[in-house]
């Protein structure tokens, strides 16, 4: 079946939504391993203060995509280039995490654990709250003492896989090449809008909604920009391995623990991807709105853009059902 077809059927989701009134608008895009794609929009890009219409064009705040179209393969590429052991705790590379309790268990924490959300950090923690200076608030992250709980899935192991590139670089992450077709800002006038942000007092567009991130002026979480055409590159560019290792696909694909690769999510019951993925599929979503998901075996990938969180996260915008209606519908053969 062509991408057309697929998207086809599998667009009436994204409709419905807007007709609702939940998401202001979206696009969706379907890519196969041999190249076929589709792609729609729907909706507006921004309504408040004023309107502008979504277009193909238009770029999205990739949110947590960030994790896995930037952080997770440079990380994997350094530890296939022998610069880094995912199995070594992160203080190989930033020696002064938590310098002043070397017995603490954030010391023993490693690349691959970080990867794969297995560590102990607290899901969310409000790092901007402690101040604006980015290389205060760094030095906060790796000097505070982190209370342990169970692993769950945390902004916190990405920051740290962020401060790790930095280090081996010597280059802060937005001076860092975010790779083609993508970016760390936008402009406004061709971006998707998100949140009327309290914050910084501003509807905030074309630069990065996550506050964590944009304190820290670039991190490994968050802040990455991208257009659905680039982000359907990318997809197919894993599918194919093509401009990829592919050891790092390997990696990105293979099980760290419970339902977690190296960076990406892999299908269980009430997935974002939906019942009727394969196996092989793996997946990933962004608090703004977006998702990314490839299905090896079947060899295609789909992703839903929106701004769901325009002008506010704090509605229903059902973007839950919706990345699940979506994905049974590309995948219902």
């Amino acid at each position: 079946m062509s991408a057309q077809a697929t998207l086809d059927r599998a667009f009436k989701p994204l409709e419905q939504s807007i007709a609702t009134g939940r998401i202001p608008g979206g696009i969706l895009g379907v890519v196969e391993a041999n190249g076929d794609r589709a792609t729609r929009v729907i909706g507006d890009a921004q309504r408040v203060p004023h309107a502008r219409p979504m277009t193909e064009g238009t770029w999205f705040d990739l949110a947590s995509l960030t994790k896995v179209i930037f952080t997770t393969p440079r990380i994997i590429a350094l530890a296939e280039a022998g610069k880094i052991d995912l199995d070594a705790p992160l203080i190989s590379v930033i020696p002064d995490f938590r310098q002043y309790n070397p017995d603490n268990w954030e010391r023993k924490i490693t690349f691959r654990q970080c990867l794969g959300h297995q560590t102990p950090f607290p899901g969310v923690f409000p790092i901007y709250t402690y101040g604006t200076d980015p290389n205060l608030l760094r030095a906060f992250v790796l000097q505070h003492e982190w209370p342990a709980g169970p692993a769950v899935y945390s902004d916190l192991n990405f920051i740290l896989l962020g401060i790790a590139l930095e280090r081996l670089t010597g280059k802060l992450i937005r001076e860092q090449d975010p790779g083609p077709g993508f970016a760390w800002s936008a402009d406004p006038a061709n971006a998707a809008a998100t949140e009327q942000d309290a914050w910084r007092g501003r509807v905030v567009v074309g630069e990065v909604h996550d506050e964590n991130c944009y304190a820290l002026q670039g991190s490994g979480h968050a802040g990455l920009f991208g257009t659905v055409v680039s982000v359907l590159d990318y997809a197919q560019s894993l599918l194919t391995a093509s401009g990829v290792s592919p050891g790092v696909v390997e990696l990105m694909r293979t099980r760290v623990g419970g339902r977690r690769t190296h960076g990406w999510e892999l299908p269980y019951d009430g997935w974002s991807g939906g019942d009727h993925c394969s196996a092989a599929t793996i997946g990933h979503t962004g608090f703004t709105g977006v998702g990314l998901w490839l299905d090896f075996a079947k060899g295609r990938a789909w992703t839903l853009l929106t701004n769901r969180v325009h002008p506010t996260r704090h509605f229903d915008s059902g973007i839950f059902a919706l990345r699940r209606a979506v994905g049974d519908l590309v995948n219902a053969e």
